[in-house]
């Protein structure tokens, strides 16, 4: 018969991070069951704005059993996941022929073939396709009974206020299935994210929200974002106040380091470092400062009572910055969940 909404759907959500796709899975209609993660840092916001069990284990120790454990009564299983993208870096992929941590998504691809899901979905960065990993994986999908699709996704064109560009998968052993199709009007501007919260100085935090907080400027980069325009560049400055390595030829083709935003278009791809302005076009549109961990976290779709972290009064720039860069963006993982609802009720279970 026909999958009916009533259908029970659970998920268990490997490498969950700061729970940015479980998050937008749980939006979608999906009961969310646990997350795994070997970075300590993710407990909290997993279990905070998850509400389920986070488990503080490496995915080479888990065994089919114990994902099956977790996924609890569900009529249909979700394995979701985004194996951690550094090992795919353009760096390693051009020095290393083989990277002990490409064996996490081969990891992904055992716990997939233990405990067989109903349902498979994955995110991960676009470069991964290049490398021989990738066919490994599809087809190692393929050969237990999945339907697989893929593609490069704007994450723009679903909601979320940036440029990112991102692998997604999902595969189904219930039939074909389809890709999150974009929504007409979704793209969202700078402004429309960040352009409503109260101004902040380099170095300040905001006092009725600890996480819109900003890092300090020396004098020198104080003057070179007062001489920035919107989604201007470097190359724009006096000469006098440029870097150093911006003069040499390897350092010109690196222009949006050092820039602002623009109010009126998508931001950029938010890295784990965008709240450093030397770090790239992650100055603010209009206040001399680079942009605070809040604005950070809602370019990266997070809704605004997100939390990061139990002491806001001890933020630490590099450990939410890594929590907020590395996360899905949950309004791309609400669109692979309601890619999913709408899978299920047109298959057959």
């Amino acid at each position: 018969m026909t999958a009916k909404k009533s259908v029970v759907v659970t998920a268990v959500d490997v490498f969950c991070g700061a729970a940015g796709l479980s998050l937008g899975l749980k939006q979608a209609g999906i009961d969310v069951r646990a997350g795994i993660d070997l970075d300590p840092a993710c407990r909290f916001p997993f279990e905070q704005n998850i509400g389920a069990a986070f488990l503080e284990r490496d995915v080479s120790t888990i065994t089919g059993d114990e994902l099956r454990a977790l996924f609890g009564d569900g009529a249909i299983r979700v394995l979701a996941g985004c194996a951690p993208c550094q090992p795919f870096s353009g760096y390693t992929t051009r020095r290393r022929a083989i990277d002990d941590r490409w064996q996490l998504l081969l990891e992904f691809l055992r716990l997939t073939k233990e405990s067989l899901p109903e349902i498979v979905t994955m995110e991960n960065v676009p470069r991964l396709v290049h490398l021989p990993l990738w066919g490994q994986f599809v087809k190692g999908l393929e050969e237990v009974g999945y339907n697989v699709n893929w593609g490069v996704l704007d994450a723009s064109l679903y909601g979320v206020p940036q440029n990112r560009r991102r692998l997604v998968l999902v595969a189904s052993r219930l039939g074909p299935i389809g890709l999150p199709k974009p929504r007409k009007g979704a793209s969202k501007t700078v402004r429309e994210a960040i352009g409503a919260l109260p101004s902040i100085r380099a170095g300040q935090r905001n006092s009725q929200d600890k996480l819109h907080s900003s890092r300090a400027l020396t004098d020198r980069n104080l003057l070179r974002i007062r001489a920035s325009k919107p989604a201007g560049t470097w190359r724009e400055w006096p000469t006098k106040m440029q870097v150093a390595c911006h003069r040499e030829e390897t350092g010109k083709t690196y222009p949006s380091v050092y820039g602002r935003m623009s109010w009126d278009q998508s931001s950029p791809t938010i890295t784990t470092q965008f709240y450093g302005y030397g770090n790239g076009r992650f100055g603010h549109p209009e206040q001399d400062r680079a942009i605070s961990l809040r604005e950070g976290a809602l370019l990266q779709s997070f809704p605004s009572n997100f939390k990061f972290a139990p002491d806001a009064d001890q933020l630490n720039f590099r450990s939410i910055g890594k929590l907020i860069g590395n996360a899905v963006p949950p309004k791309l993982g609400k669109a692979i969940g309601s890619a999913i609802m709408t899978h299920l009720s047109s298959s057959k279970a």
